[in-house]
């Protein structure tokens, strides 16, 4: 009997590729299938609100809550926890206890409140783009995982076990699974389907399947449940790559942002833009009077209106972040990143690690670099294959988005760019190619600003690029004679309009020299 489960999984799973391929239209490629769990963190729920908006790019599998350190929800029968060197141990007045919970209100629901957002902006969202999720689908998707302790993994939970069904079903293609908590959730589905099967004749090649199919995308290990499990037992899951971020989401954002982007920071731009509709409301700024626990002495940032660290630290809070911004200022989407790579922009960066988008990718670094610490190769990546600046494009999509909510004609909001064109093509050293593309947009009145630029690192080919007219969608362009065979060239094509927001949309063509 333990043989035939196996060998039935391996039925369910033998033909599931490493990743999805695409050959004629960047929108022809499979969406990707996207589990997320989150901790009721105030970043998190603004994540969530940009993940919820972007539902048309890819297959919500799971929306889970989630522990963390920062926040755990307790067993409810008395029972106390404390871990060494978290927060509530580590001074400035919070040295706490053993204790029953940790920043998790009892009626916690951030995730069915922004659902439910959701639901009230659907009949909108489905006029500007048909193919968002219906509410009930997204409802049906919403579980509770390991949130009792803080990198308690020892049972099983309605969170874990959709997790452990995606895993083990015979659904083409990965499953990314992100932890934007702890991994606590994600540990469990792993460890149950480890305890149910590991004993089974067949493991070893059920596990290699279920290492190819998992991708994480992990925003820290908030809990230690990767470095304590995942990855010494699962050694071989992946995780998205994100090696050159040009979008400053964090706390304190706006800190580091280019005279030009503070922009998208200001309490202007954010009221106009994402304070509009059901998830407005729900949408986290400074100063905005809010806190996701009542009394959390962690939580000053929307108790900051007219005054300084001084004095919150003088009413008991915690200033870890000192650098207060101006009333309804940009807060924080500190996890956001973990998905910007799975938005259907057309750089396709969720089909090969190496291609990279608007968070980059992997990039190979040289040996010296690699035994340097992640500052230094983030310099290096930063200096040798610099990413353009995403700034404006990630934050007029998501007003863009917004504006949706709120329109219900489609001529009463902005909408993208589309590119139609080949995807790959191949040439042999000095040879000219033709690119042809369509490019419109579906906004009759827009006009429209082509330009292509290489993506430099996924080029496996490093040498200098051009296209001999960048600014047209109808060009040629001359493979470099000192390229070799098996060399690859990617072009990125980027069309932008001039509504308001400005939207813009890319093709990548990657070009195989023979």
């Amino acid at each position: 009997m333990k043989k035939l489960k196996c060998l039935l999984f391996f039925g369910l799973v033998a033909t599931m590729p490493a990743c999805l391929q695409a050959q004629t239209s960047s929108e022809d490629t499979t969406k990707p299938r996207v589990i997320i769990t989150c901790d009721p963190e105030l970043d998190d729920n603004n994540s969530l609100i940009r993940f919820l908006l972007f539902s048309t790019d890819y297959r919500v599998e799971g929306l889970i809550y989630a522990s963390s350190q920062f926040h755990w929800k307790g067993d409810g029968h008395g029972t106390k926890w404390w871990v060494p060197g978290r927060e509530y141990s580590r001074g400035d007045g919070l040295e706490m206890p053993p204790m029953e919970s940790w920043r998790w209100s009892p009626d916690e629901r951030f995730i069915d409140d922004a659902v439910e957002a959701y639901a009230e902006a659907y009949p909108n969202l489905k006029v500007h783009d048909p193919s968002y999720p219906t509410p009930e689908y997204l409802k049906s998707k919403v579980r509770v995982g390991n949130v009792e302790f803080d990198g308690d993994f020892s049972k099983d939970t309605p969170g874990s076990e959709l997790i452990k069904q995606v895993i083990l079903d015979d659904e083409p293609g990965p499953v990314f699974i992100e932890a934007w908590g702890g991994a606590s959730t994600i540990a469990r589905a792993l460890k149950s389907i480890e305890d149910i099967y590991s004993g089974h004749e067949g493991w070893e090649e059920m596990k290699a399947k279920i290492s190819k199919k998992v991708i994480l995308s992990l925003s820290g290990d908030q809990d230690d449940t990767y470095a304590r499990y995942i990855h010494p037992f699962w050694p071989d899951i992946k995780s998205m790559e994100m090696g050159g971020i040009s979008v400053g989401l964090a706390y304190g954002a706006q800190l580091r942002a280019t005279k030009e982007n503070q922009v998208y920071y200001s309490p202007e731009w954010v009221k106009k833009n994402f304070r509009i509709g059901p998830f407005g409301k729900l949408y986290r700024v400074w100063g905005d009077g809010k806190q996701m626990v009542k009394g959390d002495k962690t939580d000053y940032f929307g108790l900051t209106s007219g005054k300084t660290a001084e004095q919150l630290k003088a009413e008991g809070y915690h200033v870890w972040f000192p650098n207060l911004q101006p009333d309804g200022a940009f807060l924080a989407e500190g996890d956001t990143y973990c998905f910007l790579n799975l938005i259907g922009n057309g750089l396709r960066a969720h089909e090969d690690p190496t291609y990279g988008g608007w968070c980059g990718g992997r990039t190979t670094l040289p040996d010296e670099v690699k035994a340097k610490d992640r500052m230094a190769q983030r310099a290096y990546i930063q200096e040798h294959f610099p990413l353009p600046d995403f700034t404006a494009p990630v934050m007029n999509g998501l007003a863009a988005r917004f504006a949706w909510s709120v329109a219900p004609d489609f001529k009463g909001a902005n909408h993208y760019p589309v590119i139609d064109g080949a995807l790959a093509m191949s040439g042999k050293p000095g040879e000219t190619l033709k690119l042809k593309y369509k490019v419109s947009d579906p906004d009759k009145q827009d006009k429209l600003t082509v330009k292509w630029w290489p993506y430099a690192s996924a080029c496996t080919y490093q040498g200098k690029v051009n296209v001999a007219d960048p600014a047209s969608a109808n060009t040629t362009f001359t493979i470099p004679a000192d390229a070799k065979a098996g060399d690859t060239i990617h072009l990125i094509l980027e069309a932008t309009d001039n509504g308001t927001p400005q939207l813009n949309h890319y093709l990548r063509l990657i070009v195989t020299v023979r």
